[in-house]
């Protein structure tokens, strides 16, 4: 199971938790295991979040392995210019 921090207006899409734990090992995993969990959360996903993985952000990187241990962060999309 992997750990993620919730962030900001996210969290009301999640129950109003800052953490929820799921079964993943790459980031794709995560993102289908979040929208199965929390149905609120499946439009933000489409439209696009954010994922920190051990202070990185990857946006589109499906397959972006993620350990038990990571720390794992879900935002909302920056942007940025």
């Amino acid at each position: 199971m992997v750990a993620v921090t919730v962030f900001g207006s996210l969290a009301r899409f999640t129950d109003d938790k800052t953490t929820v734990e799921i079964e993943a090992s790459n980031l794709r995993e995560l993102l289908e295991g979040l929208g199965e969990k929390y149905p609120g959360l499946k439009p933000q996903l489409k439209r696009g979040v954010s994922v920190a993985i051990d202070g990185r952000v990857y946006n589109d990187s499906w397959f972006q392995p993620i350990e038990p241990d990571s720390e794992v962060v879900l935002l909302a999309r920056l942007k940025g210019g």
